[in-house]
């Protein structure tokens, strides 16, 4: 196991993924998001003698993970699995029959200032409006932060305002593609932890588990995310009992470093970019990360 502490200064040796080159398929625009981390993905599920039979990604969110699994076909199904209700109702309607729905209300919304706060002023009258409502919300909100608080778009990209990451063929696009693969992936609105521990006795299962940023204090998770409250302790319990494979990435904290101490797993510095393109480190914990080192 990698042993390290945060005074070690750990540097990252892996180069940073270019985000550019990974294909774009969630229509969220995700705080946390996890493009950065696809190629390490791939190659987690590449190293396993046997495809895992499924991945199960128990805090979802953006699902840039589950998508790309299910897209190049990494396992044989996906598993995603989100608590929050607004961003449930995006996943169920994309893969229902109501996605064409869905997309059609994203092509035809005429983006300006007095709409979107129309929109937002209304109470969803079903599930598919209610995906929509999630969408814009996300797209018209400061850094893609639909929690309580978060402000609008003022001057947006290159001074486009509100509607500056508003692409509404794109949206529409990636729905459709969604759609293709939409046999391979199942979505539950669910607690986590309890489908990790539910799925936990499956030696053909992989979980590859983002929570929110919440141990050590980190404020992030709170500010970012509804449902940020997270017994990180149980999680490592849970997983260290577990008969398949993991991959967790988390913050760079001591408290994280010193419970995969007390599990025994492994863990690894990865070099990331934010939104401030600021490089930066976070961890990836797992049994085994001897599959991050080689090559490099």
């Amino acid at each position: 196991m990698a042993q390290m502490t945060m005074f070690d200064s750990p540097i990252s040796l892996l180069p940073v993924v270019n985000v550019a080159s990974i294909p774009q398929r969630s229509p969220f625009r995700y705080p946390g998001g996890k493009t950065w981390l696809v190629p390490h993905v791939r190659r987690w599920l590449r190293s396993m003698s046997v495809r895992p039979g499924k991945l199960i990604e128990p805090f979802a969110g953006g699902g840039i993970i589950s998508l790309t699994v299910a897209f190049e076909k990494l396992a044989d199904s996906v598993l995603m699995v989100e608590m929050d209700d607004d961003v449930a109702a995006v996943w169920e309607t994309i893969l229902s029959a109501n996605n064409k729905s869905l997309a059609e209300m994203i092509v035809h919304f005429q983006m300006n200032t007095e709409n979107v706060l129309n929109e937002l002023n209304v109470q969803p009258e079903n599930r598919t409006k209610q995906a929509f409502l999630t969408i814009l919300r996300n797209r018209v909100s400061h850094g893609g932060i639909m929690a309580n608080g978060s402000g609008l778009i003022k001057n947006g990209e290159n001074g486009k305002g509100i509607g500056s990451r508003w692409y509404p063929r794109t949206l529409s696009r990636r729905i459709r593609e969604i759609d293709l693969v939409a046999d391979r992936i199942k979505f539950v609105q669910a607690d986590g932890l309890s489908e990790i521990q539910r799925f936990s006795g499956h030696h053909d299962i992989a979980f590859f588990v983002d929570p929110p940023y919440t141990a050590g204090g980190k404020k992030a998770g709170r500010r970012l995310y509804a449902h940020n409250e997270l017994d990180h302790e149980r999680l490592f319990s849970i997983l260290a009992s577990a008969k398949g494979d993991f991959l967790m990435t988390y913050d760079y904290s001591d408290e994280i470093l010193a419970l995969a101490g007390r599990h025994g797993f492994d863990v690894e510095a990865v070099a990331m970019t934010n939104t401030h393109h600021a490089r930066m480190n976070e961890l990836l914990v797992g049994r085994d990360l001897s599959w991050v080192r080689q090559d490099y």
